[in-house]
């Protein structure tokens, strides 16, 4: 029902991609993050998470990095987890290595339930695609009409079921949720994310800025099986963030998170040719450092 982080630490990517670190052994690379257990066994239960500069798009790592987007990233994750009343994975008392000072976190190790606990607030994306398709994202029926952008009238979860590697994550129905977790913890996981969502949702508002999805992952304390926030944060690699005054004025666009470079690929790679992607011009990895800086500074200095 549950995966331990532990038992999943397998390198999916080039053991080259992850730099040394004194005192620590790397596990396991993902597409951005990399994660290294202790040398020290009396910390066994604790994992040591640092966040990249690399990015990914259409399942694919793109080259250049983009500088800044791991502090970035992390900054974020931290601020979120400062603001939420909700039980999360960070660890006291060891020190994250001068190595990866500002862009890494120590985080307790937990059983993670295999669900992208997505929320949307607004349709846009790959939801808007199953809408038009469908009616519905998820199972969740919604209004005849919707327009890609429109807020919703409540906030939904959608959920996903995290594949193993190299697979893609599937859309699923809450009643699936409830046959891989059961319908404790699934009723759990849905209560549990749109409660952080609304939340947020009342933080991003007083930034000028619209949380219009995110996902959440969350895992279950080894020790006391207590439900846990555990990986990244409403940042803008797992949320879709929107200018508050531009939507309001019509601007769909301008938004906080990797579409800069989705959008740049689209125009500049046929996706369908199974080719490299080409590397990123300068000029769309400056506008996405810039993006990613800018909503770290509203989201921050707005809410001190």
């Amino acid at each position: 029902m549950a995966r331990t982080t532990a038992a999943t630490l397998q390198p999916r990517l080039l053991i080259s991609l992850a730099i040394q670190i004194a005192g620590w052994k790397h596990v396991y690379s993902g597409k951005v993050r990399d994660l290294y257990e202790s040398l020290d066994a009396s910390v066994s239960d604790l994992i040591l998470i640092v966040a990249s500069d690399r990015i990914s798009a259409f399942d694919n790592i793109l080259d250049p990095s983009i500088p800044g987007k791991g502090e970035n990233l992390t900054s974020v994750t931290n601020f979120w987890f400062e603001k939420l009343a909700v039980a999360n994975h960070l660890a006291s008392g060891v020190a994250v290595p001068k190595e990866v000072a500002g862009r890494a976190t120590v985080a307790k190790k937990l059983s993670m339930y295999p669900i992208e606990c997505v929320v949307r607030g607004y349709i846009s994306g790959s939801g808007y695609k199953e809408y038009l398709a469908t009616g519905a994202i998820c199972g969740v029926k919604l209004p005849e009409g919707l327009q890609d952008g429109d807020k919703l009238p409540t906030s939904i979860f959608t959920p996903a079921f995290k594949a193993e590697l190299g697979s893609h994550d599937e859309n699923i129905t809450f009643e699936r949720v409830i046959e891989i977790v059961g319908e404790d913890v699934a009723g759990k996981l849905r209560e549990l994310s749109l409660s952080v969502f609304e939340s947020a949702s009342v933080i991003t508002d007083k930034a000028g800025l619209i949380l219009a999805d995110t996902k959440f992952e969350f895992g279950a304390d080894p020790a006391t099986g207590q439900l846990v926030l555990g990986d990244e944060v409403l940042t803008p690699d797992s949320s879709r963030y929107w200018d508050k005054g531009a939507y309001e004025s019509g601007n769909r666009n301008e938004s906080f998170d990797k579409q800069i470079v989705r959008n740049w690929l689209l125009e500049n790679w046929n996706l369908e040719s199974g080719s490299k992607p080409p590397v990123l011009s300068p000029e769309v990895v400056a506008q996405t450092s810039s993006r990613y800086a800018e909503l770290r500074e509203k989201l921050i200095s707005t809410n001190q």
